[in-house]
């Protein structure tokens, strides 16, 4: 699918792509801020789990997507 990318998108991805990163280490920080308290809200705290594997899921998918098949 790589080769079939214009530039503009292959620009789009790469721009998202560190869109979603940023957000997975902001989701980072507030994950251990929440554990840092004595008794963190388990259901925030699964939800931003949640969270980060889903824009865990999208990343490696548009990295997929750049990179280009290689038949092995």
């Amino acid at each position: 699918m790589a080769d079939r990318l214009t530039d503009d998108e292959k620009r789009a991805f790469t721009v998202e792509i560190e869109r979603l990163r940023q957000e997975h280490r902001d989701l980072d920080s507030a994950i251990e801020a929440l554990m840092l308290v004595g008794q963190p809200d388990q259901l925030q705290l699964q939800r931003f789990k949640k969270r980060k594997l889903a824009l865990r899921d999208r990343i490696t998918f548009l990295d997929d997507q750049l990179t280009p098949d290689i038949i092995a």
